[in-house]
């Protein structure tokens, strides 16, 4: 990154911490890594965060923060290489702006991250957003919140006046990183009350649970949900029994409340870190088929309910949503994460403690069952298609909703994945087809993703300028989806053997 040695004033910006100074990359004005939380580190592990320590003089944030602690070996979602900075002293935000400081306010995108709740982070050159910035004349943001057992394993069942611990640390973080946005962003040439969240994966999941969650309301005026995996929310029983499995894991008798409680402060992070990713993402999938043991827990206080619930009964933040899933999700996890009961085997037993009308209806709607490749489109679906739909239902009763899905897929994704697949529609939104890892998907086909991407990337920023998507709303008569693909169409009620057969089926409790 070349730096000018003389930084023109309009990058230095006072926040409520203290002063920072930004860089010029990519055509964009650029501030990273700036602390929006203390370090959630020592007693404060598996605490809601606290506001960040103030600092003197100049904070030059020219990189980004430390990674939350995670698995290795997934880079493209979490940008990070062998080398990269993992800490637990992760929770900083990015900012990234147009060059011209003087057309303010405008309008403020947040961007959540996915991985599944147990990875990610915000330094993914994917997730940089500076197409977004020159495109829509925007101010946009990112930041990092804490994954995998720091941010969504919940251990509060062992809380104590000495150990105390918080349920939900990583929805936590986000709605500190929101709360920093609304007292901040005036100064980067934002508008703090034109904000549009948007997420794809664990980040859509964020952003629709955010909507029911009280501490969240005021700080965003708009989503755009890309892939919500809307099941991925459990009871606090359900928790309380994944975090007795990893507390025996760890060498620690679930019973002994003070040791617990003790423990889960003092052990080293690596040891939690690894600990739980064995859980994860080989112990889990097959004990606990159809659940996601890092993911939010309905705590009856800082997530009242389940976000579906809340969308059926009103509750959930009237703002206007857009959200939307791949034609075929399930196919880019079976590849590269098979974590959800993508697998035949998994599938049976999860349908096995579930009424047996339910195999019979789901077997006859996908033909072909027990086939692997319907495992993969039913765990696709169930996953992703199946909650945007019931979140759809639920939330246009009592606000505007938008449903799309998205169907474009070069040959060569057809011939890897069959149909459009989970996160292809990343590059899509970010205006990056033909870069990076994905890149190598659109060969032969730049120029059509492309024209896609323009497309899909177009409603995206209207909306974050208040206008509209141009087609019909979403509601049960209806059923409008919008179909991005190489010629966009509209549909009414896709698939609708299929939704028929899943009912108001919510995912095994």
């Amino acid at each position: 990154m070349a730096l000018n040695p003389t930084q023109p004033v309009d990058l230095l910006i006072e926040t409520r911490s203290g002063t920072v100074r930004g860089v010029v990359d990519g055509g964009v004005r650029t501030w990273r890594g700036i602390p929006y939380a203390a370090p959630p580190v020592g007693d404060w592990r598996f605490r809601g965060p606290r506001p960040p320590q103030p600092w003197q003089g100049i904070r030059d944030p020219y990189e980004f923060g430390a990674l939350p602690v995670q698995k290795r070996g997934f880079e493209p979602i979490g940008g990070a290489g062998r080398k990269t900075p993992m800490d637990e002293d992760c929770l900083t935000i990015n900012v990234s702006a147009p060059l011209d400081a003087g057309n303010g306010p405008r309008p403020v995108v947040v961007w959540i991250y996915g991985g599944g709740f147990s990875l990610g982070g915000s330094r993914t050159p994917l997730y940089r957003g500076q197409h977004l910035v020159a495109e829509g004349d925007i101010v946009f943001v990112s930041f990092n919140y804490r994954v995998g057992v720091f941010g969504f394993s919940d251990f509060s069942a062992w809380s104590t006046d000495e150990n105390p611990i918080d349920s939900n640390p990583g929805l936590r973080d986000q709605v500190a990183a929101l709360t920093w946005v609304q007292e901040n962003i005036h100064a980067f040439g934002g508008d703090p009350g034109n904000v549009t969240i948007v997420g794809q994966s664990a980040g859509a999941m964020s952003a629709v649970t955010l909507m029911g969650i009280p501490a969240a309301r005021g700080l965003f005026h708009r989503v755009f949900a890309m892939s919500a995996a809307g099941i991925s929310v459990h009871s606090p029983q359900r928790h309380n029994q994944f975090a007795r499995e990893l507390l025996a894991m760890l060498g620690v008798d679930p019973e002994a409340k003070d040791v617990a409680a003790r423990a889960l402060k003092r052990l080293p992070a690596q040891d939690l870190n690894a600990v739980a990713a064995r859980f994860f993402y080989d112990i889990a999938p097959d004990r606990y088929p159809g659940f996601l043991p890092s993911s939010p827990v309905i705590d009856g206080d800082f997530l009242p309910q389940h976000p579906i619930d809340a969308f059926r009964e009103g509750k959930a933040h009237p703002a206007p949503l857009v959200i939307g899933t791949m034609s075929r999700e399930g196919a880019m996890l079976d590849k590269a994460l098979p974590v959800l009961c993508s697998r035949v085997n998994r599938l049976e037993a999860m349908f096995a403690s579930e009424e047996p009308a339910l195999r019979t209806r789901i077997a006859a709607a996908y033909p072909g069952y027990p086939s692997r490749r319907t495992a993969v489109d039913i765990a696709g679906d169930l996953n992703f298609w199946l909650p945007t739909i019931q979140i759809g239902e639920g939330h246009a009763q009592f606000s505007d909703c938008w449903v799309y899905r998205f169907d474009y897929a070069t040959p060569l994704t057809r011939l890897v994945f069959g149909e459009a697949t989970h996160g292809l529609d990343l590059p899509m939104l970010f205006g990056t087809t033909g870069e990076g890892e994905l890149g190598l998907l659109d060969l032969f086909r730049k120029r059509r993703s492309r024209e896609v991407s323009r497309r899909f990337r177009q409603v995206f920023l209207d909306f974050a300028q208040g206008i509209s998507p141009g087609w019909a709303q979403y509601n049960e008569a209806g059923r409008a989806t919008h179909v991005f693909a190489f010629t966009d169409r509209d549909e009414s009620d896709p698939r609708q053997a299929r939704r028929i057969a899943w009912n108001r089926y919510r995912g095994p409790e």
